[in-house]
């Protein structure tokens, strides 16, 4: 199964960008979307940005992700 991952782009030094996600800060190549920004939130997959959107779905995605950690704890 391949999952994409929200993010928030912090700060971007030409292709790479400081990302958080989650609470956890990471180095995204950002080459494969159009025009990136800080606070752009953006979908995260294998290292890549891969789309943008909206900070309301990027929330959404947070709670879901959230809830899936959740449930694995529980099931150990």
């Amino acid at each position: 199964m391949c999952l994409a991952i929200p993010g928030r782009i912090l700060s971007i030094d030409k292709t790479w960008a400081e990302v958080d996600v989650m609470g956890i800060l990471s180095k995204v190549n950002v080459q494969l979307i159009d025009n990136p920004k800080v606070d752009d939130s953006i979908l995260i997959h294998a290292g890549c940005a891969i789309q943008k959107i909206s900070v309301e779905y990027s929330l959404y995605l947070q709670d879901v992700l959230t809830e899936f950690i959740i449930e694995d704890d529980k099931n150990g």
